[in-house]
């Protein structure tokens, strides 16, 4: 049995090699949804039935003979298509605005993009697994320093987990590819120390490259991202999967910030239970 396509490379794939099976219904649909991704990625399904001159079902009974459970499941991989194709803002509003042909004002904007990270919030802890929580907080625990790390957008979340474990008094080093740096700066990092890399799709090179360096030299590594699938979770002796919120193409870090604040709030609960722990093994009263 075939597998549900992971991302729109390999169900294009799949596509092209099951086109001559499908019905001719299928096979309209097909042509459609491969020659205008853009318009897929963001428009409904009633919207887009009638501009491939099929039926809603039709639309959901394709997405369900590839695997998905529903069409706004497989729509996800056009959307994500979109992202890693279109890096630039400007070129992904215009897109958006092509596809959908709304111009949205200021208010609905802050509406979809609050909502949105309510929801992520409210599932963050049902889909966190809980003793990965408890596995990384026992390496930055045993961690003489934590190194953190994250490329481009995800250098946000990086940066603030730094400043939180400063702020918990844990030593710890921002790699910040100052000067593009990155490797150079990863070569200060000890036996006894921690990696963290934050990195999510289409996954920076340079992310790849410092989890590999921690692998090889078989430093313990943390990494947040957003897929089990990630190239950076099968290095990982930790990897902790982030579902982060998309309004129209623009996915959020609500989810990311609020785990690594988590992080390193725990953690400093932890070492201040320690200290205490050991100041009552050491007060006169205990001898």
């Amino acid at each position: 049995m075939n597998e549900t396509p992971q991302d729109f490379t390999a169900l294009e794939a799949r596509i092209t090699t099951d086109y001559p099976s499908l019905s001719r219904r299928l096979q309209q649909t097909a042509r459609y949804l491969l020659d205008h991704p853009q318009e897929v990625a963001f428009a409904t399904v009633a919207k887009l039935a009638d501009q491939a001159g099929v039926t809603p079902s039709t639309l959901i009974r394709f997405a369900n003979s590839f695997g998905f459970k529903g069409f706004s499941e497989m729509q996800q991989l056009f959307r994500a298509r979109l992202v890693d194709e279109l890096p630039n803002y400007t070129e992904r509003i215009r897109a958006v605005r092509t596809a959908t042909g709304e111009t949205p004002d200021s208010s609905q904007l802050l509406w979809e993009f609050a909502e949105a990270n309510r929801e992520v919030l409210e599932q963050l802890p049902g889909r966190t697994d809980l003793h990965s929580l408890e596995r990384a907080l026992d390496i930055f625990e045993k961690a003489e320093i934590v190194h953190v790390m994250g490329a481009r957008r995800s250098f946000v979340v990086a940066s603030y987990m730094a400043y939180a474990l400063q702020h918990v008094d844990k030593r710890t080093h921002l790699v910040s590819g100052l000067g593009g740096m990155h490797l150079e700066q990863l070569k200060s990092m000890g036996a006894r120390d921690a990696l963290m890399v934050v990195s999510f799709s289409p996954y920076a090179q340079e992310s790849r490259d410092a989890a590999e360096e921690a692998s090889r030299r078989d430093i313990p590594l943390v990494v947040i991202t957003d897929s089990s699938l990630s190239p950076l979770a099968r290095l990982a002796d930790v990897a902790m999967v982030v579902h982060e919120a998309e309004v129209k193409s623009f996915r959020g870090l609500t989810a990311s910030l609020c785990l690594t604040q988590t992080l390193a709030i725990a953690l400093g609960v932890r070492q201040d239970k320690a200290r205490d722990e050991v100041g009552q093994v050491d007060s006169p009263a205990a001898h």
